[in-house]
This record gives C-alpha cells, sequence and structure tokens, in this order.
C-alpha cells in the first residue's frame, strides 16, 4: 500500500494498494513522497527496500494504519484486525492533520 503525501498534490492522502507474493513476483516502486505500509497475510515474510538514499531515523514518520482521513481498505475481517499484530511504532503513528502541520525544510 503506498499513499500520496505530497501536501500540495492534487491527490494528496489518495491511496492505491497491490497484493506482491512470491507466486507473481511483483515489485512496487514508492516515489518520493509517498508513504507505504504492507500487511502479511502468511505466516512468513520478507520485504527488501532499495532507497534513493540512506534511511536517517530522523527523517521518519509514521502516519497512523488506519487513519480514516486516508480510508485504507486493509484486505482484513474485523475478527483478524481485532487478532492482529501491529508494531509499536504503528500504533503510535500521527493523524493526517498533525502530518499536515508539521513543516518541513528545505
Amino acid at each position: 500500500m503506498i499513499v500520496d503525501l505530497r501536501k500540495d498534490s492534487i491527490t494528496f492522502a489518495k491511496w492505491f494498494g497491490i497484493n506482491l507474493s512470491s507466486e507473481n513476483n511483483y515489485q512496487l516502486w514508492i516515489p518520493e513522497g509517498f508513504a507505504h505500509g504492507f500487511l502479511a497475510i502468511s505466516e512468513t515474510a520478507e520485504i527488501s527496500y532499495k532507497t534513493t538514499t540512506y534511511w536517517e531515523r530522523e527523517s521518519e514518520i509514521t502516519i497512523m494504519w488506519n487513519e480514516a482521513d486516508i480510508g485504507i481498505k486493509w484486505p482484513l475481517s474485523e475478527n483478524y484486525i481485532k487478532n492482529a499484530i501491529i508494531s509499536k511504532k504503528d500504533l503510535e503513528g500521527i493523524s493526517l492533520s498533525n502530518y499536515q502541520n508539521i513543516n518541513f525544510a528545505k
């Protein structure tokens, strides 16, 4: 799943999701200015990232995985969501409105 977080974009807060699997061998390129998230629906998952620059923890922002203003339709039943293992980082994500109030230095 990816979400456009470019504040001046006409597609700001719009999302797109795709199933990536060892069967379909798809890959997903995520442009700069987009957030990404994933949901493992199997017992195991292998994730590989390639980046355009070095990762910096202080530059990372986490938006709430269930942000109502984005409205991601995760492929889950309500029962699955109640029992899902969600990382501490994802549980502490910020709202879209808080994200919009961040002033990014150029």
